[in-house]
């Protein structure tokens, strides 16, 4: 499969090199409105690819995202000082107004995967672009990032305390990619049973001051990073490249991806992360997983702040 990269700064380029290093797609292409960044990036990548999986990696115009499968959009502005959110959000729409049109009207059977900060403000005004381009383009192929690389913190912080692998873990981070994210602590597991039961059995317990420790860890880790470098990259490069290779593959696996549900929590009409079920066609399920009141309370919060911003906007 083809995948088109729009934004070809630290998030698209850490994607693109991440794809590579792992393989995902057949050719990958990076377009900007910076044409020589574009270039300069395609070729210091394609330089990788005698270590990883050799694979073309091109810089173009949006002709050149034609017959591509995915259209990575992680093109955006960066909040100014003194700047509100609101007035980024309106930047930020005002860049994948000019940006969509052009990357539909090369590839119009493209998956729109969003990148760009706030994600799932940003994946409700892509799917409202699309549709008024394709009215019944489905909400199934516009997906955010969403909260794959905060449920990916997460299991790491539990298996880091566990003392297990990762990937003996199984935890979900729901809602908005932001404060108000719900960690769905009920639902975690390790070993075939629930998380606290494993942690327990193995002496090392979630007691409240280490599952305050780890909701700190997921919920700031973001803040730390920006703090000590200016921005996020690597880590969601490597997320964007897992759910472009769930698509590519075909996989069908399960996600926490962004995508605009009919309704959550008695919020109709609004992007947030649920567990989705993930292949070549975008998202082609939703899973709508057990909660306990706390959480139940806290997803309902989460959708009404997104739905707050998106109606600000007047796209909700």
């Amino acid at each position: 499969m083809k995948i088109g990269i729009v934004g070809a700064g630290f998030v698209g380029s850490a994607a693109a090199y991440a794809m590579v290093m792992r393989g995902v797609g057949t050719e990958i292409v990076l377009v900007d409105r910076n044409d020589d960044l574009a270039v300069a990036q395609a070729e210091d990548i394609h330089h990788a690819t005698p270590f990883a999986y050799p694979m073309p990696v091109n810089a173009g115009g949006y002709d050149a995202l034609a017959n591509s499968g995915v259209v990575v959009l992680a093109a955006g502005a960066n909040q100014k000082p003194g700047e509100t959110r609101l007035e980024l959000l309106e930047r930020n729409a005002a860049v994948f107004g000019d940006i969509i049109p052009h990357v539909l009207e090369a590839a119009p059977q493209a998956i729109l995967l969003v990148a760009t900060n706030p994600v799932d403000v940003m994946t409700q005004v892509s799917l409202g672009i699309a549709r008024r381009i394709t009215p019944d383009f489905p909400a199934g192929r516009v997906i955010g990032s969403g909260t794959v690389l905060d449920t990916a913190r997460f299991r790491a912080l539990l298996a880091k305390h566990l003392g297990i692998s990762p990937k003996s873990v199984h935890a979900h981070v729901l809602g908005e990619h932001g404060d108000s994210e719900v960690l769905h602590w009920s639902g975690a597991d390790a070993g075939a049973m629930p998380v606290s039961a494993f942690a327990d059995e193995i002496r090392r317990p979630l007691t409240e001051a280490v599952r305050a420790e780890i909701d700190q860890g997921v919920r700031g880790a973001a803040g730390k990073i920006i703090k000590g470098k200016g921005a996020t990259w690597y880590g969601i490069g490597g997320a964007l490249a897992r759910i472009v290779q769930a698509i590519s593959d075909d996989e069908r696996a399960v996600m926490t991806c962004s995508i605009v549900n009919p309704e959550v929590a008695g919020v109709e009409n609004i992007a947030l992360s649920l567990p989705r079920i993930v292949g070549v066609d975008g998202v082609i399920g939703t899973i709508h997983p057990h909660m306990d009141e706390q959480e139940t309370a806290a997803l309902a919060l989460s959708a009404g702040i997104l739905k707050e911003a998106v109606m600000s906007l007047g796209v909700g």
